[in-house]
């Protein structure tokens, strides 16, 4: 055996020797060798690098392909473009009047913005921007420049002659966008019922507000509207020439009483359509700075005020309707009402015994102070509830105010009430309760929308009697023709009508001097299509008004130029020959003033 039994080749032992005997090999053979030696593989390991190398790729490539999803199922990450797009004006519907006429558009219009991580020299970026644009703030535009954000406005809206300065300047950074403004191309003239939108073409007040609570403007911000067009037009029950004329009207009394405000309303009482509503003094909704004054309320809406002697169509009809009262009753006149300390006096006392009629014509406190008194106060209070003057009515309109009703309604409540004091509405509330009185007995919510005849009298119901009504309309035509609203009786539409004057609480008592003056007028009264209201706030006696400031004397005259110009718009032609038996019920029953 031999000595080298634990070698598998006795060579190995000699290994030293044989390398010590092997010549010495250059620096470069021995690179040559080792590049060699490198891609020189024994088979019994071959098959096992090559798992790991396919295993090695296997996982690479896995990891960049899950990467490649969830890239792409991430949204894309918005540019300072797409921002921009973002915060641009909202696409709106056009407004127009019954007509079809626009009272409200959206025009395209230009807005710069900057991107502050691309500005290079801010403080000279401020400086030409202020120069060509000298409305903006250099405070504000720097402390905006000089942001992380990645996108800021400058300035919206600007002239295509600003943008063209804008962009000689030539400033990175600095780009255009373009947007919707929103115009009212007749101004003021239907200010509080349009109401006006911010720089984001978002609804503030009035049906513009109405118009994004209906989600119209969600719609166009998810793209399914590029332009106004794509919108179906907002229609109103608007008439713009009613509503110039109406406004022309209140303006001049405003001026020549010398009111501190005024306000008018025409209302359809067969559909409850708002034809058309002023308040004054008003504003450009173009150009709003002014619309948050507190004396530029919508006085038909958010002003309420104790409505004076009109509330006594109210209590006439109530006393009629409950069967109680009838046409031909009396009511005592001759001395004043008296009630503990109280005392309740005619303006204009007739010192005698009333019938209905000459209770009405002759606005007599006392006579509609008893004609409550003969209902009560729960029958009372029940149907001023039913007539809508205990609630805040709702419209279209947004803006809205909660009637003030007295927080204990005892017997002396009533009777003030009935006369119109102590009890604060809403104008348009009290137009709308007129108006179910004069209609028939229908009682409609007002709108500010088209509706058809058959809409409204599916949608109204029934307060009164239609004898009831029919009594209504012939005591008002009567006032017309013998008593207070002789001013608003136009030859030609067999008006009818109601004067109203309140004194205004002032350091918690009655101010015989500051008064609230109103007129409500239908025409014709024998079937009223239109019920017109004028109000003014504080008026003036003048030397021709005899220095009365009573509301005759403005209000009344008012209405009166109002129907001579509205009606004829409306398609009320004037007839000079009186109608044959207006009121027919009436007339049978032989009330006062037929026989």
């Amino acid at each position: 055996m031999s000595d080298h039994q634990g070698s598998p080749d006795p060579a190995y032992d000699d290994a030293p020797e044989a390398l010590e005997r092997a010549p010495r090999r250059s620096i470069a053979q021995r690179l040559v060798g080792g590049v060699q030696n490198l891609f020189q593989m024994r088979l019994d390991k071959s098959g096992h690098r090559v798992f790991i190398v396919a295993a090695s790729f296997t996982i690479i490539y896995a990891v960049i392909a899950g990467r490649l999803v969830q890239l792409g199922l991430r949204p894309d990450p918005p540019t300072n473009y797409k921002r921009a797009q973002q915060e641009t004006a909202g696409i709106r519907p056009d407004i127009v009047d019954r007509n079809g006429e626009i009272l409200a558009t959206d025009i395209k219009t230009v807005s710069v913005f900057a991107e502050p991580r691309r500005i290079i020299d801010k403080d000279e970026a401020v400086e030409l921007i202020t120069a060509v644009l000298p409305d903006v703030d250099a405070r504000d535009l720097r402390d905006k420049l000089g942001s992380k954000k990645g996108f800021v406005w400058v300035k919206r809206e600007i002239t295509p002659k600003q943008q063209q300065e804008v962009y000689r300047l030539g400033l990175p950074g600095v780009g255009f966008m373009p947007e919707n403004k929103r115009v009212y191309p007749n101004g003021v003239a239907a200010a509080h019922i349009l109401g006006f939108t911010n720089l984001d073409n978002q609804g503030i007040a009035g049906i513009e507000k109405w118009i994004d609570g209906q989600g119209m403007a969600d719609l166009a911000m998810a793209g399914f509207a590029r332009q106004s067009t794509d919108l179906k037009p907002v229609q109103l029950s608007i008439d713009l020439r009613a509503q110039h004329a109406l406004r022309d009207e209140v303006q001049k009394g405003v001026d020549k009483y010398k009111a501190k405000a005024g306000a008018g309303m025409i209302l359809d009482v067969t559909t409850g359509e708002i034809v058309a509503l002023a308040s004054l003094p008003d504003y450009d909704p173009n150009n709003p700075v002014d619309a948050l004054e507190p004396n530029r309320i919508n006085r038909m809406t958010v002003g309420v005020y104790e409505m004076g002697s009109t509330f006594k169509a109210l209590t006439t009809a109530m006393a009629l309707d409950s069967g109680k009262v009838s046409i031909n009753s009396s009511f005592d006149a001759r001395n004043a009402l008296a009630y503990g300390r109280f005392r309740i006096h005619d303006y204009h006392g007739t010192n005698r015994v009333l019938t209905v009629p000459e209770v009405f014509i002759h606005s007599s406190n006392i006579g509609t102070a008893r004609m409550a008194l003969a209902i009560g106060v729960q029958g009372h209070k029940d149907f001023l509830k039913k007539m809508g003057q205990l609630d805040r009515m709702r419209t279209e309109m947004p803006e809205s105010a909660e009637p003030i009703v007295p927080a204990r309604w005892g017997e002396l409540n009533t009777m003030t009430i009935a006369f119109g004091h102590g009890l604060a509405v809403a104008p348009m509330q009290a137009v709308a309760a007129v108006g179910a009185l004069v209609n028939g007995g229908n009682m409609l919510t007002p709108t500010f929308l088209k509706r058809t005849a058959e809409d409204a009298a599916k949608l109204g119901h029934r307060v009164i009697k239609p004898e009831t009504s029919e009594a209504l309309r012939y005591v008002m035509r009567l006032n017309a023709e013998k008593g207070s609203a002789g001013k608003a009786a136009v030859p030609g539409y067999f008006v009818g009508g109601k004067t109203g004057t309140a004194e205004k609480v002032i350091g918690g008592r009655y101010s015989k001097n500051r008064l609230f003056t109103t007129f409500m007028a239908i025409a014709p009264a024998d079937k009223p299509k239109y019920l017109f209201l004028v109000i003014y706030d504080e008026p003036q006696g003048l030397p021709e008004t005899y220095g009365f400031a009573t509301a005759a004397w403005n209000a009344g005259a008012t209405t009166g130029k109002v129907i001579e110009r509205v009606a004829p718009i409306l398609g009320l032609p004037p007839r000079f020959d009186p109608p044959v038996a207006p009121f027919p019920i009436m007339a049978r029953m032989g009330a006062w003033g037929t026989r």
